[in-house]
Parts: structure tokens; C-alpha cells; sequence
């Protein structure tokens, strides 16, 4: 239960997040687990983008295949995986990862469309992210590329997952062997176009 401080507080993040989600900090005290009911299975699209939230076990191999065109040469998928421990934090055991979904869902198809802005030439853009509770060692996010040459595709995936990272407003919750508590990786959300690639590719 919030008293009332946490109440108003709680409300006037919200109304922060409403009115201007970037730059916003998420304060990891009262993010409260009701903000994003997310009950949608992901599938494969027709298109050429794979993009958004699933409270189901990803499938890295599946985004693996589907990546694949007769047009690209090079497929390049990252997987970020559940690891056993954060800063300090050992015996990490167990993530819980929460979103603002509606505005997460519209950040995930700017982050496509500044990678693809940056990086004309890629042939399909997958960006999924877990939300609910997600165990050790299992994937939390997929971001893949396809592009006809290697140096595209490792270049736009990297700038996919530090993008998704930068500018998506998801956050996790960590049970480790001394408690539970919020990540203490969060930071304020840019915009995608904010976000500086690896190489140094021009904004």
C-alpha cells in the first residue's frame, strides 16, 4: 500500500510521463507492477519488422530464420540474456521487467525507423523485449538485422540494442540472494535519434 507521499508522487510522474516522457527518470521506488497489462503473444509479421513487447519466452532462433532474405548476405542477431549478477548485486536469480506499453510500443518503431534512416540498405529489423518475470539465463531482448553486407547489419543491430536500452521506456525489478529491488542501470530515455552509434554513423 502507498501512503500518501508515494501517492503523489506516483502521480506526479505520471503526469511528467503524459505530458513529456523524454527526458524522464523512472523512479524505481513506486513503478508500480499494474502499469502495463501485457497479455499479446508476438508472431512473425508479413513485413519486414518484428517489433514489440511479449510476456512469452523469446525465440532467438526463430528471429534467426525470419530475418533471412534472398536480398541479404549478412543476418546478425544479438540476445540479451538474464545474467547472476548486477553491480554489487551477486546471485542475481530471477528479472522482472515492466513497461509503459503503449508509448514503449511507439518508442520500439522509432528506434526501426531511425536504424533504418541511418542504415538504408537493411532488409529486416527485429526488436523484441520480454516483459513479466524472465529466469536465469534466459533471453530478455532480440534485436537482429539483415542487410546485404556484414558491416551494415553488426553496425545497425548495435545501434538497435543501445537504442532500445536508450530510449524505450522498459524497466526490470532483480531478485538476488540479499532482496529485491529495481535495476540500478536506469537512466533518463533520449530519443532514438539521440543516440549515438558505435561507429559514429552521422545523426
Amino acid at each position: 500500500m502507498l501512503d500518501r507521499g508515494q501517492r503523489a508522487l506516483r502521480a506526479i510522474v505520471w503526469q511528467g510521463v503524459v505530458t513529456n516522457l523524454s527526458p524522464f527518470v523512472c523512479p524505481r521506488t513506486f513503478l508500480l507492477p499494474t502499469m502495463v497489462p501485457v497479455t499479446a503473444e508476438l508472431a512473425p509479421p508479413p513485413g519486414n519488422e518484428w517489433i514489440g513487447l511479449c510476456p512469452q519466452e523469446l525465440d532467438p532462433s526463430a528471429a534467426h530464420e525470419w530475418l533471412v532474405r534472398p536480398d541479404c548476405g549478412a543476418v546478425v542477431v544479438f540476445t540479451g540474456n538474464v545474467r547472476d549478477h548486477a553491480g554489487e548485486r551477486s546471485g542475481v536469480e530471477l528479472l522482472t521487467y515492466e513497461a509503459w506499453e503503449t508509448e514503449a510500443g511507439a518508442r520500439l518503431e522509432a528506434v526501426a525507423a531511425e536504424l533504418r534512416r541511418r542504415w538504408p540498405e537493411a532488409g529486416r529489423v527485429a526488436l523484441l523485449h520480454r516483459t513479466g518475470d524472465v529466469a536465469l539465463s534466459r533471453p530478455a531482448v532480440v534485436v537482429g538485422v539483415s542487410a546485404p553486407h556484414r558491416a551494415a547489419a553488426f553496425e545497425a543491430a548495435r545501434f538497435g540494442i543501445d537504442a532500445v536500452k536508450a530510449a524505450v521506456p522498459i524497466w526490470k525489478r532483480e531478485r538476488w540472494a540479499g532482496g529485491e529491488d529495481w535495476g540500478l542501470d536506469g537512466a533518463e530515455l533520449v530519443d532514438p535519434a539521440q543516440v549515438v552509434s558505435a561507429t559514429g554513423r552521422a545523426v
